[in-house]
C-alpha cells in the first residue's frame, strides 16, 4: 500500500499575501469579458491566485470585486490577484498589447490552435474568456492575435468558463515554465 498522506495547511509551504504580492508571476493575464456569475468570477481569481499569473482584467458587465458572491468562491484571492477593469474590452485589449502581451481568445472557432499548442513565442500573453452562453464573440475575436481551443468529445461541447479557464491558465503555466 502506498504512504500517503494529506499535508496539514502549514505543511504546504504557502506563501503570506505580503510575500506573494511581492513574488514573481507568470506572465499570463486572464479577461473576463461579460461573465454573468459572480461565482464564476470568484473562481476565477482562486484559479489565477492558484496559478500564480501576473493579473486578471475584466470587461464589460462582468462584476468586480468586492461582492460577496465572488468573496465565497474567491477565498480571498481578490484581495491578492491584481485587477483592473475596463467597460470596453477593445480598449482592454489595445492596452494589453501595448504592454506586448500577445492576446488569445479561449474558443470553439476556426483557424483555432489547440490549447496545448502554446510556445515561448505566445509570451506574455493574455487569454480571454467569455460569457457562458455566447462565449467571446466574433467582433472581439477579430481583436485577437490568435485562438486556444480545448478539445471537447461530449455532446454539450463546452465547459464551465470557470473550469475552462482553470484548464487553460494551468496549461499556460506549463507552456511558459517548460519554455521560458
Amino acid at each position: 500500500m502506498a504512504d500517503f498522506r494529506q499535508l496539514a495547511s502549514e505543511e504546504m509551504g504557502r506563501l503570506a499575501p505580503d510575500a506573494y504580492a511581492a513574488s514573481v508571476r507568470h506572465p499570463v493575464t486572464l479577461v473576463l469579458h461579460n461573465i454573468r456569475s459572480m461565482w464564476n468570477v470568484g473562481a476565477m481569481f482562486r484559479t489565477a491566485d492558484a496559478a500564480g499569473i501576473d493579473e486578471i482584467v475584466i470587461t464589460g458587465y462582468t462584476a468586480t470585486p468586492p461582492r460577496k458572491e465572488i468573496d465565497k468562491t474567491a477565498l480571498g484571492a481578490q484581495e491578492t490577484v491584481p485587477w483592473r477593469h475596463f467597460a470596453e474590452p477593445v480598449e482592454a485589449i489595445a492596452m494589453l498589447k501595448s504592454e506586448g502581451r500577445k492576446v488569445f481568445g479561449l474558443e470553439i472557432a476556426e483557424n483555432s490552435r489547440v490549447y496545448t499548442s502554446l510556445s515561448a513565442a505566445d509570451f506574455p500573453l493574455a487569454l480571454i474568456v467569455g460569457n457562458e452562453v455566447e462565449g467571446i464573440g466574433d467582433a472581439l475575436l477579430a481583436h485577437c492575435d490568435g485562438v486556444i481551443e480545448i478539445p471537447q468529445y461530449g455532446v454539450k461541447h463546452s465547459l464551465n468558463v470557470a473550469v475552462a479557464a482553470g484548464v487553460a491558465l494551468f496549461e499556460c503555466v506549463r507552456a511558459y515554465r517548460a519554455n521560458g
